[in-house]
C-alpha cells in the first residue's frame, strides 16, 4: 500500500542547470536564495556525487519497471549514493516500494488519487521538517517545476491558487488559469529547453511578479501551435475498436503527445499512440484504470503509462478486455 505522510500534521532526458545564487522579487523586497536546481526524471537520474550538499527530491517518482528502466537499478542506487545527504523525497506517483521507507520521515509519499499534484504536499511544515537544503531535483515538468517553487517559498504558494492549477494541469481535470495554462503551453512547447524552466521557476519564485520572465514564457507558449496542428493531423488516423482510440505513425515532424492523447479520448475511453518504438497508453484521470498494475510496472502514474512496443499484443489485449469488464 502507497503511503501518505504529512510532517506535522510523464521525456526520459535528464536536464541540469546551475541557477544563480539570488534571484530578485520585487523591487523591495529581499532577494530569494536559491539552492543548487537540477531538473530530472525518474528513468534518467544523476549521479549522486553530482548534487551538491543536502538534497530535496520533488515530484520525482520511483522508477517503473520496463523500457531498461528499474527501481533496483536506477531509483535505489541514488537514493544509497545520496545517504544521508538526502533531506526529502516528496512525491505523489504510485509505487509498490513506497512501504519501504514508511519509517523513514524524509520521505513524504503518496498516491495519484490522494494527491493529484505534489505542489500541494510541498507544505511549511515538510519545508521546515527537511532542514537546509542546498540542491532541489524536480521533476521538469509543470507539476514539478511548481513544487520547486513552493519549497523556494518555504512552502507558500507562488500566487493564490497554484496548487489547484498544477492539479489541473497534472491530472488534466479542471480548469487551470490562464496563468497556468501559458505555462503549460511554454514547457509543452519547448521541453527540452532547461533555460526557459528555469525561467518558469524563476517567475513562479517572484510570486508572479517578473514581467521579464513572463514575457519569455509567453513568446514560449505561442510556440506550441504547430504542435497541436500536428497532434490534430495525426488524430485523424485514429481507429476505435473494442474501446480503444489506436493511432500508429512513424514520426516526422513534432507533435503534442498530450494532446494527442486527449484527443485519442475524445472518441475512446482508452487512447493509445504508437510511435518511435513506443507505446504511450492513457485515460481519464477519474476513470478507475490502473494501467501501471495491468501492465506491472511497478510505479508510475496509473492513468497514462509508456511501455515498449514489444508488448503491443498484450497491451491491446489486456486494455480490450479492462474495458469490456466494465461494459458488463
Amino acid at each position: 500500500m502507497a503511503l501518505r505522510r504529512q510532517h506535522a500534521k510523464k521525456r526520459d532526458t535528464l536536464c541540469l542547470s546551475s541557477l544563480p545564487s539570488l534571484l530578485m522579487s520585487r523591487p523591495a523586497s529581499a532577494p530569494i536564495v536559491l539552492p543548487h536546481t537540477v531538473f530530472l526524471t525518474p528513468r534518467s537520474l544523476p549521479r549522486p556525487d553530482m548534487l551538491p550538499g543536502r538534497v530535496a527530491v520533488l515530484d520525482v517518482a520511483f522508477a517503473a519497471e520496463g523500457a531498461g528502466s528499474s527501481f533496483e537499478g536506477v531509483t535505489l542506487p541514488f537514493i544509497r549514493g545520496l545517504g544521508k545527504r538526502l533531506a526529502a523525497w516528496v512525491d505523489h506517483h504510485d509505487h509498490e516500494r513506497h512501504v519501504e521507507f514508511a519509517a523513514d520521515p524524509r520521505f513524504v509519499l503518496s498516491t495519484k488519487a490522494e494527491h493529484g499534484a505534489c505542489p500541494e504536499m510541498v507544505t511549511p511544515e515538510v519545508v521546515e521538517a527537511a532542514g537546509k537544503v542546498d540542491t532541489l531535483a524536480m521533476h521538469l515538468d509543470l507539476d514539478g517545476i511548481y513544487s520547486g517553487a513552493k519549497w523556494v517559498l518555504r512552502g507558500e504558494e507562488p500566487y493564490p491558487g497554484a496548487d489547484a492549477d498544477a492539479r489541473a494541469v497534472d491530472t488534466r481535470r479542471g480548469e487551470p488559469s490562464h496563468r497556468a495554462n501559458r505555462i503549460d503551453r511554454a514547457l509543452r512547447a519547448r521541453f527540452r529547453d532547461t533555460e526557459l524552466k528555469v525561467t518558469v521557476l524563476r517567475y513562479l519564485s517572484s510570486r508572479a511578479d517578473d514581467a521579464n520572465a513572463w514575457a519569455q514564457i509567453e513568446a514560449a507558449a505561442r510556440q506550441i501551435d504547430p504542435l497541436l496542428d500536428e497532434a490534430r493531423r495525426i488524430a485523424e488516423g485514429f481507429r476505435v475498436e473494442d474501446g480503444i482510440a489506436y493511432v500508429r505513425f512513424d514520426m516526422q515532424r513534432p507533435f503534442d503527445k498530450t494532446e494527442l492523447l486527449l484527443l485519442g479520448q475524445q472518441r475512446a475511453p482508452i487512447s493509445v499512440v504508437h510511435t518511435s518504438g513506443t507505446i504511450s497508453v492513457a485515460a481519464d484521470f477519474e476513470s478507475g484504470f490502473d494501467f501501471v498494475q495491468m501492465f506491472d510496472m511497478g510505479g508510475g502514474m496509473p492513468t497514462r503509462v509508456s511501455v515498449s512496443e514489444a508488448r503491443l499484443p498484450e497491451v491491446m489485449r489486456k486494455l480490450a478486455a479492462a474495458v469490456a469488464t466494465r461494459k458488463s
